[in-house]
């Protein structure tokens, strides 16, 4: 049992500031942003928890404009990163090139930063450029600095990643490593909107819209919430309700369900139960509770492990997809009875 609690006036305080603050960023982003609700919910999730997201949808979804405002609406430096199969680990991470000072002549090796170099970075199309390339943003992702030449270089907090994936267009693509997808906290998809929503996302942007912005929530800020998420205290029945979900997921355990053992070839990791229980959190404090359910873990069930739990070849020649593994998870594995 986690027995930390967040009983200080200060840590109300905090929790309060979270909470109205996710409220104000939804807000500011309606000014632009029509409807995708969970969309939105999810990429807060993944800012308050300090984790890198996966945002997945057909073109002209409006996912490089959605997270682009969510920077302009934080207030934090933003680097979109175009990727391309000629696309080079530098090209990135920047790199030491030669200066000449004009006052003496003399010539000087000097770090050039790459757009890594800012708090909300877009990976667009990050499938579309080889493995060596893509794996230049793991350190970044996870560390939180590079390396170039031997020298170490911080990120400015809070650092986020969001990369996007084209699904339609598999031609001259690169699929993820297995170890790289597990470093998204999130895989999000965006769809279409329902018609009532999709209508007037075609009346706003046929018109003229130049909204201004309020800044409700500062980066400090995130770091601070960052740091209180981390606080929150998780019941152990939830903590093993989490890890028995993930659990399953894995063909060769024992208390798998036969849909996992005939259609997965790889089930969550460690990092899909810490994920559970990260993203519970700010879910409960954006909640206005200090406590972790059962049902905040449910609702998260999906974005974490569509893309941690890979199907084989006979889940994709039946049409059995990750999000319906999933459905069968919660499905199988029994909510513990407490007064969760």
């Amino acid at each position: 049992m986690d027995t930390t609690e967040l009983n200080t006036p200060d840590d109300v305080a905090l929790a309060e500031r979270m909470k109205s603050g996710r409220d104000e960023i939804i807000r500011e982003l309606k000014k632009l942003i029509i409807g995708q609700d969970e969309v939105v919910n999810q990429v807060l999730l993944t800012l308050f928890v300090g984790g890198n997201s996966l945002v997945v949808g057909v073109p002209g979804l409006a996912k490089t404009l959605l997270i682009h405002t969510m920077a302009r609406v934080l207030d934090l430096r933003f680097n979109r990163i175009q990727f391309t199969p000629d696309l080079m680990p530098s090209d990135i991470t920047g790199t030491d090139i030669i200066q000449e000072d004009p006052a003496t002549g003399r010539r000087s090796m000097v770090f050039a930063p790459g757009p890594i170099f800012a708090n909300i970075v877009l990976a667009d199309e990050i499938n579309r450029t080889p493995p060596k390339t893509q794996s230049a943003l793991l350190e970044a992702m996870q560390e939180h600095r590079v390396t170039i030449q031997g020298r170490t270089y911080k990120l400015e907090e809070p650092f986020y990643v969001f990369a996007t994936q084209n699904p339609i267009e598999l031609e001259g693509t690169y699929p993820l490593p297995e170890a790289q997808l597990d470093r998204f906290m999130f895989h999000i998809v965006i769809d279409h909107p329902p018609e009532d929503e999709e209508l007037e996302v075609i009346r706003t942007t046929t018109a003229i819209l130049e909204p201004q912005f309020d800044r409700p929530v500062s980066g400090a800020d995130l770091v601070s919430f960052q740091r209180l998420v981390r606080r929150v205290p998780v019941a152990d029945p939830v903590l093993r309700y989490a890890l028995s979900i993930v659990r399953a997921s894995r063909p060769k355990s024992p208390t798998c369900p036969d849909s996992v053992r005939k259609w997965v070839a790889f089930g969550g990791s460690v990092r899909a139960a810490q994920y559970l229980v990260l993203g519970g959190k700010a879910r409960a404090l954006t909640s206005g509770r200090f406590h972790v359910s059962f049902e905040d873990v449910r609702a998260l069930a999906h974005p974490v492990l569509r893309h941690r739990v890979l199907t084989n070849f006979h889940a994709q020649s039946e049409g059995i997809t990750s999000d319906a593994l999933v459905d069968r998870l919660l499905e199988a594995v029994p909510v513990p009875k407490s007064g969760m």
